[in-house]
């Protein structure tokens, strides 16, 4: 759909929103128990299906499955028309959490917002444990549970779906007598079009693959459940086909920031003696924004399992070498994309005195930059269009609020926020957590006509996970201390276990930690009492 056909759609949506939505296309789907919409659309239409979890359709979430036709958007039916409409874009950590917050805030009953969330996962995933998935300390339920489960009993709604444009109208009236009386309009790819009244951007980032030649097409990004998924089971099929000390495993980790190091750690752990990890940073220094006491305990960890940190250098290119003799191989396992390449990486120095490389690897994982989300974007008017920045984040005043546009919140990666000094927040979990919390409040004063209150990071300190029994922890209200080894990672999961979302899925992985920690204890005792029974 062109931007001027959904500018048009947007704008007669508008004017008809006091008819209570004439041209709506199907009935209201919040009915007891399961139930199908059917949008009719022409003969070449796409099939889209999303999922429509809330307590009021019956207690166990709604699924609705809609056609999506290309001609035309289909309006989305609100269960209320008088109650205020509030649209989250972005499941992550700012998008959930914002929502759960305005669940549990107490509202005056004509004022109790309609709250959906949207985001093209069926999963919420909690991103810093996912380097447990590849250790096998964690099962992916635990870290990544579906919308529907944390919402079903909630009155949050949920889509899955992608956002393809947005339209907002709270601009108009900024300089002009006009006034717009909703905050404007999304369209998602099923050809859906949500109006709403309040808005909140958290659509997060995804990894910057295309600032290297070879790096998108050869190197594997480890920021989602499908990304950790992928580099398990490459992980899997090279044990498979190199199982001896003649054939090892070489894997290259692109970055040495905080996810680069627990990606290397993770690996080297995982492989011990049947492979090599190299990790690669531009700075001659592994996580050099981390507090000092996390950096040693770091740089401890990877030397004993023996990483080699290439420090002072940049990739210029990744190309592929086909390894014909394993490729003639049978595939013996079903379901597994089988990849006998092999990766040469050039690599340049970036100080005097280093001589350019060139490395071999079975796999190259790739940590360093990403990108937002928002400028994908399609705008629907251009004068409306949202201010970003160089990174393309949202720039927001101190509330979280948009400039230029009152009715739009942004949080985490979708935020550009600066702090006192200057400098722009972190894209980290703890930034969002934390935004998520003021702007749940920020909407309830706007609706409710209250100041809204300014945003503060409190920095509370930084974690790193270096393996399976083994963390650092630098909390920032006793300067100086650093938490390492397995008093760490106790302290590291514990703290994650209390920021998971919901009571419900808290306790429910509380449990099988607690289960799981059991059952290593006593493995751990018998195998101690068999050496010590054997040698005596």
């Amino acid at each position: 759909m062109s931007s001027t056909a959904f500018a048009a759609s947007a704008t007669l949506l508008r004017l008809n929103c006091e008819a209570k939505h004439q041209a709506r296309l199907f009935p209201d789907f919040l009915r007891r128990g399961r139930s199908k919409i059917s949008l009719f659309a022409s003969s070449q239409r796409k099939r889209s299906q999303f999922v429509i979890a809330s307590s009021a359709s019956g207690g166990n979430g709604g699924v609705a499955e809609i056609s999506e036709a290309e001609t035309a958007p289909q309006f989305y039916s609100w269960p209320d028309e008088k109650k205020p409409r509030v649209c989250i874009l972005g499941g992550g950590f700012g998008g959930l959490y914002t929502a759960l917050r305005l669940e549990s805030l107490v509202w005056p009953d004509d004022k109790k917002p309609q709250v959906l969330l949207v985001d093209q996962s069926e999963h919420f995933v909690f991103k810093p444990m996912l380097y447990e998935l590849l250790s096998g300390e964690v099962d992916a339920w635990e870290i990544a549970p579906r919308f529907s489960d944390l919402l079903a009993n909630t009155n949050v709604l949920f889509i899955q779906d992608k956002v393809k444009l947005l339209y907002p109208s709270d601009h108009l009236g900024m300089n002009g007598p006009a006034k717009s009386s909703v905050g404007g309009s999304v369209l998602l790819e099923s050809g859906l079009l949500i109006e709403y009244d309040w808005l909140v951007l958290s659509l997060g980032a995804e990894p910057k693959l295309d600032v290297v030649p070879g790096a998108l097409e050869f190197a594997l990004p480890f920021s989602t459940l499908e990304d950790a998924r992928k580099v398990d089971l490459r992980l899997r099929e090279l044990e498979r086909r190199k199982f001896s000390k003649e054939s090892l495993i070489r894997v290259v980790v692109v970055g040495c920031g905080y996810a680069g190091v627990e990606l290397a750690a993770t690996v080297s752990e995982r492989l011990q003696d049947r492979g090599v990890v190299q990790a690669i940073n531009v700075e001659n220094t592994i996580c050099p924004n981390a507090p000092l006491g996390n950096r040693e305990a770091a740089t401890k960890v990877l030397s004993s399992r023996k990483v080699e940190l290439l420090l002072g250098y940049f990739v210029r290119c990744i190309r592929q070498v086909v390894d014909t003799e394993a490729s003639e191989k049978p595939a013996k396992s079903i379901g597994v994309e089988h990849d006998y390449g092999k990766y040469i990486l050039e690599l340049q120095p970036t100080e005097k005195g280093l001589q350019s490389q060139t490395i071999e690897a079975d796999l190259v994982l790739w940590t360093v930059g990403s990108k937002s989300l928002l400028p994908h974007l399609e705008p629907g008017n251009r004068r409306s269009a949202l201010p970003l920045n160089g990174r393309g984040q949202a720039e927001t005043d101190e509330t979280l609020r948009v400039n230029g546009h009152p009715r739009i919140f942004a949080v985490g990666d979708s935020s550009a926020l600066r702090e006192s000094n200057g400098r722009l927040l972190p894209a980290t979990a703890q930034v969002a957590f934390q935004q998520a919390d003021f702007a749940g409040w920020n909407l309830w004063a706007a609706i409710n006509n209250r100041p809204l209150l300014p945003f503060r990071f409190q920095n509370l300190g930084e974690m790193i996970t270096l393996g399976r029994n083994d963390a650092a922890i630098s909390p920032s209200f006793i300067e100086g201390l650093t938490l390492d080894g397995p008093l760490g990672h106790t302290a590291r999961k514990l703290a994650y276990l209390i920021r998971l979302p919901t009571d419900e899925h808290r306790l429910k992985v509380g449990i099988s930690w607690l289960t799981k920690s059991a059952i290593d204890s006593v493995a751990s005792l018998q195998s101690t009492l068999t050496k010590v029974i054997s040698n005596s």
